[in-house]
């Protein structure tokens, strides 16, 4: 008994929904939390909610506004960018003249990892995914045994989240995955990724014994995060062969690969590390030798300006809160609980900047005639390193715990700190703590274009 003529949905009025408001102000704390400082995820949160309450033409009107504000701003301008700047990094070039478009990669079929603390498990279990057989070495059974259960578990939760998918990780197949002490197994290798911790004679040791045991064309990378590729590569008979593939932390997750020539690496190895980094899902960007590279040197004066405004008066939380508002998915002491406090303060005494080194009559707060905050290094003297030991700029529910809460002993920590070094407490503001970070930040970047460690802007974003 109804008419067969076109019904217009539109034309109905809006149901009314229960619960809606309820359901919508949940939503909307949702959004906040997970876009913090984005305009679209809160945009689109806002046509929907207009979707409930207006009928159907008002509500794409109200849409309409809502995307023509997206359109001219700012963000959008930034993202348009990031996307273009993502796809630029390819084209490559070193100042000597090498550069992807004349630069032919060697095929990469195996390869080998060695060490297994933290960085070497992610990126074995980068490799896996890139369905690139792996053999991964450690010093010892112990390790070795250690090892393969934390790179076991990481594979089993990528399985499950790829359940389903077209491919599956077949990782207990040895001829895929092999776990071994044996340096003769690297013979026939394609490819060495060293990931032992940062101690350059130790890298060089490993470099040495590599050179005189891997095939001739094999590619013999080293995952450090500053240390002189040259002085690495001088282990080695091939230097011409070695190169930086500087991974971020958790390795099978950030999508950053740092890509760092040498004095002699050769175009071909450059353009085999990028092409590894299109295997691996990555995002590899080719930057020349300092200390820090591009990543670390531009985080150095960033973190370095956080931990002065906790000299002066603020708090880690407040520095986090500000940098997260601004945008940035973690802020700076959350970001070095959860890298380890212990990898830098290893890192400024092996740059003599601390520890029982130092020459007598050092002022505590003055390295090399600048300004210093022994800050961090005290916090690793008092045996704390960050998540993984459960206290560091925060406290965590437990050892490797995620969950940051703010720590009374760290408060009072910091106001001793003060009075030892004569220091008064100011409030810091929220425009200061962006100011002083992100400009710190921003100048390093000028000045790595400046000596042409990056061959462009868009590698440095």
């Amino acid at each position: 008994g109804q008419p067969l003529g076109p019904r217009r949905l539109s034309l109905k009025p809006v149901p009314k929904v229960p619960n809606m408001e309820a359901f919508l102000r949940d939503a909307a704390v949702r959004v906040k939390r997970q876009a913090r400082g984005c305009l679209a995820p809160e945009l689109c949160f806002q046509a929907v909610r207009a979707a409930t309450e207006l009928p159907f033409a008002e509500g794409l009107r109200r849409e309409r506004e809502l995307f023509q504000v997206l359109l001219s701003s700012g963000q959008a301008r930034a993202l348009q960018y990031a996307f273009f700047a993502e796809r630029a990094v390819h084209r490559w070039a070193t100042p000597t003249g090498a550069s992807w478009s004349s630069a032919a990669p060697q095929p990469v079929r195996t390869a080998a990892v060695i060490g297994l603390g933290t960085m070497g498990r992610g990126i074995v279990t980068s490799l896996v995914k890139a369905n690139i057989p792996v053999v991964a070495l450690e010093q010892d059974l112990e390790y070795l045994n250690k090892g393969r259960k934390a790179v076991m578990l990481l594979l089993e939760r990528e399985a499950m989240k790829m359940e389903g998918g077209a491919q599956t990780l077949d990782f207990h197949n040895p001829a895929r995955l092999q776990f071994t002490v044996d340096f003769d197994l690297l013979r026939d290798v394609d490819l060495v990724i060293e990931a032992v911790f940062e101690n350059m004679a130790l890298k060089k040791e490993i470099f040495h014994k590599l050179s005189k045991i891997c095939k001739p064309g094999a590619l013999l990378c080293t995952n450090t995060s500053a240390l002189n590729i040259d002085e690495i590569a001088s282990a080695t008979s091939r230097p011409q062969q070695v190169i930086g593939t500087h991974f971020f932390s958790p390795a099978h997750v950030m999508r950053l690969l740092e890509i760092i020539y040498g004095r002699h690496t050769s175009p071909s190895a450059i353009a085999t590390a990028m092409q590894l980094a299109k295997a691996l899902k990555k995002v590899g960007v080719v930057v020349g030798n300092c200390f820090g590279f591009v990543g670390n040197r531009m985080m150095f004066p960033y973190v370095e300006q956080a931990v002065f405004l906790l000299e002066e008066g603020s708090r880690p939380e407040a520095v986090d809160q500000a940098l997260e508002d601004f945008g940035f998915k973690i802020g700076p002491f959350r970001m070095s609980d959860l890298a380890g406090l212990d990898v830098g303060w290893r890192s400024r005494q092996g740059q003599g900047l601390t520890g029982p080194s130092l020459p007598a009559g050092t002022p505590a707060r003055q390295r090399h005639g600048q300004r210093y905050s022994p800050l961090p290094d005290l916090l690793c003297e008092h045996g704390r390193f960050g998540q993984k030991n459960a206290k560091g700029w925060y406290q965590y529910e437990k050892a490797g715990g995620r969950t940051a809460t703010p720590d009374p002993w760290l408060h009072n920590f910091l106001s001793q700190y003060r009075d030892t070094h004569g220091i008064k407490t100011r409030f810091i503001d929220q425009e200061e703590i962006l100011e002083r970070c992100l400009f710190s930040l921003i100048n390093e970047g000028f000045a790595v274009l400046a000596e042409g460690i990056a061959s462009g802007p868009e590698h440095l974003d």
